[in-house]
C-alpha cells in the first residue's frame, strides 16, 4: 500500500491518506507499505509530524534491521522538509 500523510491536502489516487503521524507508524508496523509521502506540519502538537514518521523508521532501521518502504517528502515547509530528507539519507547510507 502507499501511505500519504497530510492533514489538508487530498492523496493521488491508488494511495490511503492519514492525518497524523501515529497512523502513519501504525502502518508502517505491518510492513505492507510499499511507499510513503510525507507532509511535516499536521495541524497541532497530538498529530505529530512527518518528522516524527522519519525519525521511528531511522531507529527501526538502526534497532531493528527494518527495511523501509521508498520515502518521499512533500512538505511546504522547506526548513521542516530539509531536515526530514536529511534523515531520509541517512536511513538509506544505513541500509546500503
Amino acid at each position: 500500500m502507499k501511505i500519504y500523510l497530510d492533514d489538508i491536502r487530498a492523496e493521488p489516487e491508488g494511495w490511503i491518506r492519514v492525518k497524523t503521524a501515529q497512523e502513519a507508524i501504525g502502518l508502517l508496523k505491518s510492513n505492507n507499505v510499499s511507499e510513503i509521502s510525507l507532509d511535516h506540519d499536521l495541524g497541532d502538537d497530538i498529530n505529530g509530524t512527518g518528522y516524527d514518521v522519519i525519525l521511528w523508521i531511522e531507529q527501526e532501521v538502526y534497532m531493528k534491521n527494518y527495511i523501509p518502504p521508498v520515502i518521499k517528502v512533500h512538505s511546504a515547509n522547506v526548513p521542516a522538509g530539509d531536515k526530514m530528507e536529511a534523515g531520509i539519507k541517512n536511513i538509506l547510507k544505513f541500509r546500503c
